[in-house]
């Protein structure tokens, strides 16, 4: 009778000869990756700036108009929808879908950068994230040729994925948050010793990608946008005010990302292939610029875009903001977000914070609660129920919050763990995905 095959030893997978060429191959990858998504970074942060910066200025405003979202959000209908109807890879994946899925292959690539280009600047409400890590894995993949890839399919989802951490290494704070989302990943489809094995070759190129982005950014001056906070807040140590109100506000954050969620799941099924509908869910995200500037009176900036600069305006000054003006800005950009997520294209994670920071900042009045646990309750929970990934919104949080996480970490735990059981309670029953939206075949 034949000995049934054993499973290999960590020790047998870190000594194949396989793996040390996969590892040398990983670091050399995240060079141009890293060059590559820093040139793509700092070109959309510079188009933003002058959107909503440089532009409102020449015409004569302090600020962008109530009115300013409109035209801008149109205008990125107008462009996207070619895109994500026409081209290969139909511009990345539909960001309602969250991460995962096959690796984005070298044709698609042009779709993902041109599609991003016409949405994250102009002002949709989603984040740089998805398109740099679609970015990352087709940049990562021209290194193999399309025969091998088709016949070893794990080592192009290796590679690819080492071409995404590459690319948003940066971006989020540290190498090892994304890092940390591949080992989450993984978890949940593989197991054992070759769980080790897929994190290597992300951790080399992500810490790679990561002294690229800092060198060029010194060396530049450019500006790129990652997601940190300004300003820290000041924390003491949590007291029982702080998880009587953090808890429930942690599980209505839950539930209210992952309606949003579900809601972006709904939109896309609507939209489909249509251009036409692409181009009316940009003007309804346009709308919701508007009403949120109309209603408050405050910058239609502060609900468009992805949320990294509005986050770092509530850690830096929340008292500034009126629990209406919070409400508003929850409100207006839960249902922008949410059509965004089923039309258009960009990273659903960093308008979750956002919303989650709001939420945050809102309850920290509340007697007994301190604004900075509240903010990091909120921050931890809306990152959890965005990604469906407890580890990874934990470390979010704490890279956000610097010297003060330790201090917060039994609160952070909690609130993820609250936020992730909530989100579950919604249903994410996902609609069929029309094949023309699927990620297109690789290259003959």
């Amino acid at each position: 009778m034949a000995q049934a095959q054993q499973p290999a030893s960590l020790r047998q997978l870190l000594l194949a000869p396989g793996t040390l060429r996969l590892l040398v191959l990983s670091a050399l990858i995240g060079i141009p990756v890293s060059l590559f998504a820093f040139g793509f970074v700092s070109l959309e942060h510079e188009l933003q700036h002058w959107v909503w910066h440089t532009a409102p200025d020449l015409l004569g405003y302090s600020r962008p108009p109530w009115w300013w979202g409109l035209p801008t959000l149109t205008l990125a209908g107008l462009l996207a929808a070619p895109i994500i109807t026409r081209m290969a890879g139909a511009g990345g994946h539909v960001p309602a879908y969250g991460f995962g899925g096959p690796p984005t292959m070298p044709r698609e690539t042009l779709s993902v950068v041109l599609a991003a280009l016409a949405c994250l600047p102009l002002g949709v409400m989603l984040g740089p994230e998805a398109p740099l890590m679609a970015m990352g894995s087709g940049l990562a993949l021209l290194s193999i040729r399309a025969a091998k890839r088709a016949a070893e399919p794990e080592l192009a989802t290796v590679l690819g994925m080492a071409g995404s951490t590459a690319a948003i290494s940066t971006i989020f704070g540290s190498p090892l948050i994304p890092v940390v989302m591949v080992l989450e990943g993984a978890a949940l489809v593989a197991g054992g010793a070759r769980i080790l094995v897929l994190i290597l070759p992300a951790l080399v190129a992500s810490g790679v990608g990561a002294l690229v982005f800092t060198g060029f950014g010194h060396w530049t001056g450019l500006g790129i946008g990652a997601l940190t906070l300004p300003q820290e807040p000041a924390v003491g140590l949590p007291d029982a005010g702080d998880f009587l109100w953090g808890i429930p506000m942690a599980a209505l954050i839950g539930v209210v990302v992952a309606l949003g969620k579900s809601g972006g799941l709904r939109v896309h099924a609507w939209t489909g292939t249509s251009a036409q509908r692409i181009v009316l869910c940009a003007v309804a995200v346009g709308l919701c610029v508007t009403g949120y500037a109309l209603i408050t009176g405050r910058s239609p900036e502060e609900v468009a875009l992805s949320g990294q600069n509005t986050v770092g305006m509530l850690a830096a000054e929340p008292s500034s903001w009126a629990v209406g003006a919070l409400i508003a800005l929850s409100v207006f950009k839960l249902i922008g977000w949410s059509i965004a997520l089923g039309s258009l294209r960009g990273g659903p994670i960093f308008p979750s914070i956002m919303i989650g920071a709001a939420i945050g900042v809102a309850f920290g009045g509340l007697p007994g609660f301190g604004m900075g646990p509240a903010l990091a309750a909120g921050i931890c929970a809306a990152g959890v129920a965005g990604t469906r990934l407890p580890v990874t919104g934990v470390v979010l949080a704490a890279a956000l919050l610097g010297k003060e996480a330790p201090t917060l970490m039994p609160l952070l735990v909690l609130s993820a763990v609250t936020a992730l059981l909530a989100s579950a309670l919604i249903d994410h029953q996902r609609p069929a995905d029309p094949a023309h939206l699927q990620p297109a075949p690789a290259d003959a």
